[in-house]
């Protein structure tokens, strides 16, 4: 059994093959560490700069259920911090932030076939019926506050191409957007999810990057509602709001 990350030594740590002390520290931001560990290599200038980018574009996003949860447990056991990141975190799935995994597999899938000789908006099409007809969603489509555009996807979009990053996979993206519109016969709203996977997989991330992405910027996000939630708390105020909310019907 062995493991490729890292070991530490009386006198060294050592990360990737790397002395921590005297190779990365000082030099490495957090964000081209980050890309470090989960990759093996250090990112570059591109790679850092859209990672950066999405980190920001999806680290607060007010309150959410994520952040919520976080400020009940908090409220609950003041002196379990970590208890209650963990509690956020736990809610970071599939329906609340963590989309983009499912939107990069999705993009995968197309770009395959597009890499096979298909055209990319003709897969797109058959992609986006297949889903409409499961009954399912569209990944990376829908937003129950951004209508009819989510600007952070937008703003996602604007500097990959103002900086020539855009490439299938983007290309993709957009021609989803189109077909959805199309198959559910009303614009969706492209929400941030889908570009973070897009950019990213064309700058050369794979999947498990794209995982990560929305756990690690979260993670920045719940700390700072738990630095306010210590100071002025609102996590029993919002369970006794969620008390008067719902009915209760024996």
């Amino acid at each position: 059994m062995s493991t490729h990350i890292c070991r530490a030594y009386p006198d060294r740590v050592e990360v990737r093959g790397r002395d921590l002390c005297a190779d990365l520290m000082g030099r490495l931001s957090f964000t081209e560490y980050a890309c470090l560990l989960l990759t093996g290599e250090e990112p570059t200038g591109e790679q850092r700069f859209f990672l950066d980018l999405v980190l920001v574009a999806i680290a607060e996003h007010g309150m959410m259920p994520t952040n919520v949860a976080a400020r009940m447990t908090l409220a609950a056991d003041p002196g379990s911090l970590q208890g209650a990141v963990a509690a956020g975190i736990l809610g970071a799935g599939p329906v609340v932030l963590g989309t983009s995994r499912q939107c990069a597999l999705l993009l995968e899938r197309a770009q395959a076939r597009v890499a096979a000789g298909d055209e990319p908006a003709a897969v797109a099409a058959e992609l986006a019926q297949e889903a409409h007809d499961a009954g399912g969603k569209l990944p990376g489509f829908g937003h129950p506050v951004h209508r009819p555009l989510d600007p952070r996807a937008e703003r996602i979009l604007e500097l990959a191409d103002e900086r020539g990053a855009s490439g299938p996979h983007v290309a993709l993206a957009r021609c989803f957007r189109d077909a959805a519109a199309e198959v559910w016969g009303k614009p969706l709203t492209m929400n941030v999810a889908m570009p973070i996977a897009a950019v990213l997989l064309d700058v050369g991330f794979g999947t498990p990057v794209v995982s990560a992405v929305p756990v690690l910027a979260r993670t920045a996000g719940l700390l700072a509602h738990l630095a306010e939630e210590a100071q002025e708390p609102l996590g029993l105020a919002i369970a006794a709001k969620a008390e008067e909310a719902v009915a209760y019907e024996p």
